[in-house]
């Protein structure tokens, strides 16, 4: 139990708010969480069959280090929860092969293990010529929307945590950190995060970017089924090394994208089916799987996220003494939120002096892609 209780106000219920409402009620915080729609809300960007888990960044070290302690949180709340969403299939990264062993050497010393994939080993998927796979061990796929409805289940039944469903904000204080809702009343509290996604630039002020991307998702053959269930989540691949897969299993079916079909948008709400199909006709046109004619596209969707607009990365900010806002939606903010959780708690445990907005660079994670394994 935290040695004072305090109030915590989170705005969203994707990943991030709800992992952070989590962290909070366990730190003994007292927690209410706000979302526009439903608790969890199958129209926020968080919401889907699968994302994907890695830590790492052969740029970056010891932002692997970090990130691989994301990893055993999400083991951690498996095992509280009792409730199987955490794929550990591993996650696979194509390199040029003289630079694969490069790669695999910073894995080592950021303690991620991992080995080399001839691409001869996954023979159904596309590897680009004269590649190599790194396989990160640790990483995997999370039945995104299991652990979605786990978390809310779990947070509905917890002592001093409350769920507002259906409650659209109108606005939030910077420097209060009161959160106003359109019906005149005002919600206070010690801490408040806002963690709405595409949404947050509505809420907050400061420079982002909403990006937009293109998922299609695909049925393999029935032959290549017991195979496809073995096979971990591969990233670098297609005809730039910017397309990605995640694995069907568990009774979801495979996502291939590409970063290639990222364009910034103004509205989450805009753009049309008819675009959505064109931009999916790219996706499949890209070198990712053996005899793609022998897959079944049964679904195409659009997803957004959200990053700073300086950095293109992801990042949580301190906005006010105790008013705090998360850039970040889709598969990144799926990857790091357990980051921002503990972030948040430490916040509540230990008040630092207010300067001036900043990025929290423990949390920062690049990525150009919606999930980019």
């Amino acid at each position: 139990m935290a040695a004072e209780s305090r109030r915590v106000l989170v705005v969203g219920a994707g990943v991030t708010g709800l992992l952070t409402a989590v962290r909070c009620s366990l730190a003994g915080h007292r927690v209410t969480v706000l979302d526009r729609g439903a608790i969890p809300n199958p129209g926020s960007t968080s919401f889907d069959q699968h994302r994907a888990v890695r830590a790492l960044d052969p740029a970056d070290p010891a932002a692997s280090r970090r990130t691989a302690v994301a990893h055993r949180r999400w083991l951690a709340l498996e095992a509280m929860l009792g409730t199987r969403f955490y794929r550990r299939v591993g996650m696979v990264t194509a390199w040029p092969a003289e630079e694969a062993g490069q790669v695999a050497a910073v894995a080592a010393e950021a303690g991620l293990p991992v080995s080399l994939v001839e691409p001869a080993a996954l023979p159904h998927v596309r590897f680009p010529e004269g590649t190599v796979g790194v396989r990160e061990h640790h990483g995997g796929v999370l039945l995104a929307d299991h652990a979605l409805q786990a978390v809310a289940r779990w947070l509905a039944a917890r002592p001093g945590v409350t769920l507002m469903p259906w409650q659209e904000v109108k606005a939030v204080d910077p420097e209060t950190g009161e959160v106003h809702l359109p019906d005149a009343r005002t919600l206070t509290g010690d801490l408040t995060l806002i963690a709405t996604g595409p949404w947050s630039k509505d809420l907050v002020d400061l420079p982002m970017l909403l990006h937009r991307q293109t998922l299609v998702y695909l049925k393999p053959p029935e032959e290549l089924t017991a195979a496809w269930e073995r096979t971990p989540g591969v990233g670098r691949i297609g005809s730039e090394g910017l397309a990605w897969l995640l694995p069907p299993g568990d009774g979801t079916l495979l996502k291939v994208s590409s970063a290639a079909v990222c364009r910034e948008a103004e509205l989450a709400t805009d753009g049309t089916p008819e675009e959505e199909l064109r931009w999916a006709e790219q996706v499949l046109a890209e070198p990712i799987l053996t005899d793609p004619d022998r897959y079944q596209v049964l679904a195409v969707k659009r997803c957004h996220y959200l990053v700073d607009a300086g950095t293109g990365a992801a990042h949580l900010v301190r906005i006010g003494p105790g008013t705090w806002a998360r850039t970040a939606s889709g598969g990144d903010g799926f990857r790091t939120a357990p980051l921002v959780a503990d972030r948040i708690v430490a916040a509540l445990e230990s008040p630092e002096p207010f300067e001036t907005p900043s990025p929290a660079p423990h949390v920062q994670s690049q990525s150009h892609g919606e999930e980019t394994p």
